[in-house]
């Protein structure tokens, strides 16, 4: 994959209103099919301020900014670290690949901490997000006339990173790696029609009865692998995140 980073000043992310732990690239370029025009989403953690938290009123948990900086569309979402950690421990995969990715904006010593603990939070059941995700897909993709590229490939790379996971343990979100074990032969010529195209490329003949059988096919294997994966049933990261959490917010407060 290429790490392909922009210079700090496009993100404005001294104007982050709270401490970040981390800022990560997600979406099309962490999945490895940006077009031309795709915006950046950034995606991260926030550490709120401890009088924030003990009080009747609560802090800002989730700050979202969108714009164009340096003549690039960017959209950053971040969780305070309690409500990120909470994602965690809930079967969530999309906020592991947020963690995990590798085009790193922002980080801290906290955040290679987290990571450090991200495999304690992963369990066979991150496959029901990825069967609901990769669902929510083909439909958004069945409904577009003419059918666009994007959300058949967000369908294939969310069941390849579920089976992945399930089988080996690892987040691996980028489709191209994906491939590498998969090898789908219409994968690479897809991928193509999206980062030579625009964000809203179609399918010129989308030979949609081979593509819906390719979908049950790979969402019966995503199934199958979830019923035979060795991942544990239960987070085992709780003890460790409270921890974590605990030393962060006294840190704050000196």
């Amino acid at each position: 994959m290429s790490n392909f980073i922009l210079p700090p000043s496009s993100f404005r992310l001294s104007e982050h209103p709270f401490p970040l732990l981390f800022a990560t690239i997600s979406g099309a370029h962490l999945y490895g099919f940006p077009s031309p025009d795709s915006d950046f989403d950034l995606r991260g953690a926030h550490l709120l301020p401890l009088e924030d938290v003990i009080g009747l009123n609560p802090g800002r948990e989730t700050v979202e900014k969108s714009g164009i900086h340096d003549g690039l569309e960017i959209d950053l979402v971040t969780h305070d670290i309690k409500k990120f950690m909470g994602l965690l421990l809930k079967k969530n995969g999309y906020v592991l690949e947020q963690l995990l990715s590798p085009l790193v904006v922002h980080s801290t010593p906290e955040h290679e901490e987290l990571k450090a603990i991200a495999p304690q939070c992963i369990t066979k059941h991150h496959a029901h997000h990825y069967l609901g995700f990769a669902a929510t897909q083909w439909k958004l993709f069945q409904k577009e006339d003419p059918p666009r590229v994007k959300p058949l490939l967000y369908v294939y790379r969310v069941l390849l990173t579920g089976i992945h996971l399930m089988r080996t343990g690892e987040v691996e979100a980028n489709l191209v790696r994906l491939n590498e074990t998969a090898k789908l032969p219409y994968i690479p010529e897809l991928i193509e029609r999206k980062v030579s195209g625009t964000e809203k490329g179609t399918l010129d003949q989308a030979d949609l009865a081979f593509h819906q059988r390719e979908f049950d096919r790979l969402l019966c294997e995503l199934e199958t692998a979830h019923e035979e994966s060795r991942l544990p049933e239960r987070p085992t990261a709780g003890v460790v995140l409270n921890d974590l959490l605990v030393r962060m917010r006294l840190k704050s407060s000196t």
